[in-house]
């Protein structure tokens, strides 16, 4: 009877130290948050009219130096002008906690005034 007791005692601290271990859903979470904060903050007021609005998907990634990389810009607006102003702000920028590298896909709304 010990045994059996000793054995769904030490099963049970096994898999409630597994559990608690495993925090990945918060750390991917504010691993977006940390990324969309930061773009926010470096895609604020564009060099040019946004004369509709627009939605953006930029798919990027972060190097080993916590850089952003951008790797596409896809939109149904002009293309070459939100790609240059995209690729121009975000590129080589350093976000301000640390990221694994890994690539994001990004929805990017530019509202027109």
């Amino acid at each position: 009877m010990k045994s059996i007791k000793f054995l769904l005692a030490i099963m049970f601290i096994a898999i409630s130290t597994n559990v608690l271990a495993n925090n990945t859903p918060t750390d991917d979470k504010d691993r977006k948050w940390t990324i969309t904060k930061d773009i926010q903050k470096l895609l604020k007021q564009p060099n040019f009219p946004v004369e509709k609005t627009m939605f953006v998907t930029v798919k990027l990634t972060v190097n080993k130096n916590n850089e952003i990389v951008v790797l596409s810009v896809d939109t149904d607006g002009n293309k070459d002008l939100v790609e240059g102003y995209i690729k121009a702000r975000l590129n080589y920028k350093k976000l301000s906690k640390s990221i694994r590298n890994t690539v994001y896909t990004l929805p990017v709304k530019m509202v027109s005034l």
